[in-house]
């Protein structure tokens, strides 16, 4: 038999992204519905996603101040330094955050680890309810409601629905959001290595022709591998045998960390940047890949989607406190100002640092090898710079601002 909820918020995808949203708003005492395609146990499946989360200090706040960390902290690799370099230039740029700022920049998770902890979190709290295997079959939306028929035949109301389903949203698609979408002829391929010596929490990216290489710690001596080459390239590597692989693979690391050995599955992502035309309509709105997604040379990905989570959370959570419509178009501008300018700049950087670096052209190669040797030199611009990949740097929803110690 078929039944009838009622909600303040309805939330389309339970990924990441989604499933903080949820995780923040019932916290403050909104309450919440999450609806998922995924059946939970696909999800937590180790074979269902191979990639790995760089979490910036201001997402590793968040996930401490709504109860999440306690449940990924054994499976985190810490980052402490960062080094980048050019190809085979001597030139290289060096950051490390202990000396800059005092803590760590972040934290390396699986997916999964963080799917994990979300889903022993969110469905057991108050103001939660999470349903999956489950999809939005259909969705209206007037100027005073959200209502939604689900594949079960329960109906649905809510006074503001949110999209956190993914690069292929169906709920942008169903408010005729225009998408702007481009290739990168680029392709991420994924994996885990394990090193003869320990990385030291240090943090490689090495910029060659096809696309960044890069090696980020995880706990003990192994490490992820987000290895870019171009899309003609990436299928043939993905076909070689475990052995012409791992050769393939050693030739790029370098010696520096001792044996390398492969010891996780590999997987092949296609890269590109969209954007949505606009983050808003009627009593919608739209969060994280549904909205933005960006190359991941900066790893900042979940980063700025679960910005886009913790803002939206502390904008709803305030408007309810006082007593106001939380689905009105106040709380949607306020939403779009606020995360509009943040987001649409990590795409022109990330687009920006991709066209500099993936290409083996003399003048260009030049300039930006003078670029990383004067950052390098320049105390300022290097914190600047750590602040920022750290996620520290404009106007943060409060759950993601540094606590003092104690």
């Amino acid at each position: 038999m078929s039944q009838h909820l009622k909600t303040d918020v309805l939330i389309v995808g339970g990924g990441l992204v989604g499933a903080l949203a949820a995780c923040a708003l019932a916290r403050g005492g909104v309450d919440v519905v999450v609806v998922d395609a995924d059946d939970p146990k696909t999800l937590l499946n180790a074979q269902y996603d191979g990639r790995c989360s760089a979490i910036a200090r201001s997402v590793h706040n968040a996930f401490v101040a709504l109860g999440l960390w306690e449940h990924m902290e054994a499976e985190a690799g810490v980052i402490e330094d960062i080094r980048v370099t050019d190809g085979q230039s001597p030139l290289f740029l060096h950051f490390d955050s202990l000396d800059l700022v005092g803590v760590p920049f972040g934290y390396m998770l699986e997916n999964r680890t963080v799917r994990n902890a979300l889903l022993k979190v969110v469905p057991k709290m108050d103001h939660a309810t999470y349903l999956a295997p489950m999809r939005v079959e259909k969705l209206e939306r007037s100027a005073a409601k959200v209502d939604a028929v689900l594949s079960d035949g329960t109906t649905l109301e809510a006074k503001l629905v949110v999209g956190a389903d993914g690069r292929g949203s169906w709920v942008r698609r169903s408010a005729n959001i225009d998408l702007t979408k481009w290739s990168y002829d680029q392709t991420a391929i994924v994996t885990t290595v394990e090193t003869e010596k320990p990385h030291l929490n240090v943090a490689q990216e090495h910029f060659l022709p096809s696309g960044p290489f890069a090696i980020l710690p995880m706990p003990g001596h192994r490490s992820s591998i987000v290895w870019t080459e171009t899309s003609r390239n990436a299928p043939v590597m993905m076909g070689l045998s475990e052995e012409d692989f791992q050769a393939e693979l050693a030739e790029r690391f370098s010696d520096y960390l001792g044996e390398v050995k492969v010891v996780g599955p590999r997987w092949s992502y296609p890269l590109t940047l969209q954007f949505a035309k606009r983050s808003i309509d009627q009593r919608l709105v739209l969060v994280g890949d549904a909205s933005h997604g960006m190359h991941p040379v900066a790893g900042q990905g979940f980063n700025m989607g679960a910005r886009d989570a913790c803002a939206l959370a502390e904008l709803i959570i305030e408007t309810k406190k006082l007593g106001l419509d939380i689905g009105a178009g106040r709380v949607l501008d306020d939403y779009d100002r606020w995360r509009h300018f943040d987001n649409h700049l990590m795409l022109a950087s990330t687009d920006a640092l991709v066209k500099l670096f993936s290409n083996n052209i003399g003048p260009v190669r030049f300039v930006r090898d003078i670029g990383l040797a004067l950052v390098e030199q320049m105390p300022f611009a290097k914190k600047f710079f750590t602040r920022s990949a750290m996620g520290l740097v404009g106007e943060l929803p409060q759950i993601m601002q540094e606590r003092e110690a104690g």
